[in-house]
């Protein structure tokens, strides 16, 4: 494979204005970098550094102002707002601090839903919520309900929820921030497996620790990408 075909993301000169009534309000400037497949990288910066604005451009969630944004070859302005849905249900899988869970839903229930919401037939269902369970060690506790687990058990769930479409990306957005640190850990080790499983991952970060667990940090400062610094670069 090419190293340009080996580029799974590619962002081009991004830029973001808000408009909040006759103010503009620059989120993002200019930012540009690269992921390639197979990727486990961290974004980094202060609050108001633009982090959860570039979150929302690279999960498609937004798009940017300028600039152009390619995601697995798919220039995401060229997209109808169908397209752009579909990428976010197929090609991405959201972990956000926030568990996202149903409460009175099972765990098993709770993973499934991507795939009933995408019209995947029951067996094909089932046989793939029971893999990503296994994936995050959370077979055993897949009959109980949100409420019933711990909270490192119910991000392990929604990773579960997020990975069983088999997504492209995996977009974690400060995925250990409602965690003790011990149990943050434990899900920095998952993130390690599904890494090590050539599975290309994102994480949005605060955190100096977690950032520094990951091949590669890119470094935002008042809406610029600051730096992007590489392991043993």
């Amino acid at each position: 494979m090419s190293a340009e075909t080996d580029i799974f993301i590619k962002a081009e000169n991004l830029s973001k204005v808000y408009e909040l009534g006759k103010t503009q309000v620059k989120a993002l400037c200019d930012v540009s970098f690269d992921v390639r497949r197979g990727e486990f990288m961290a974004i980094m910066g202060p609050s108001g550094s633009g982090k959860s604005t570039l979150m929302n451009l690279i999960g498609c969630l937004d798009t940017p102002t300028d600039g152009r944004y390619t995601l697995n070859g798919k220039l995401a302005s060229a997209m109808t707002e169908n397209d752009l849905a579909r990428i976010r249900n197929r090609e991405i899988g959201f972990v956000f601090q926030v568990f996202n869970l149903l409460p009175r839903a099972t765990a098993f229930r709770n993973v499934e839903l991507p795939l009933i919401y995408k019209g995947t037939k029951k067996k094909e269902r089932e046989e793939r919520v029971r893999a990503a369970l296994a994936m995050v060690d959370m077979t055993e506790r897949m009959t109980h309900r949100p409420p019933e687990l711990s909270g490192g058990e119910r991000q392990r769930i929604a990773i579960a929820r997020a990975l069983v479409n088999e997504p492209s990306l995996l977009l974690a957005d400060e995925p250990t921030g409602n965690l003790d640190s011990k149990t943050g850990q434990e899900i920095l080790k998952l993130f390690h497996k599904l890494h090590a499983e050539n599975n290309t991952i994102i994480l949005v970060t605060h955190d100096r620790d977690i950032a520094a667990q990951t091949e590669r940090i890119l470094y935002l400062r008042d809406g610029r990408l600051e730096r992007d610094e590489r392991k043993g670069a």
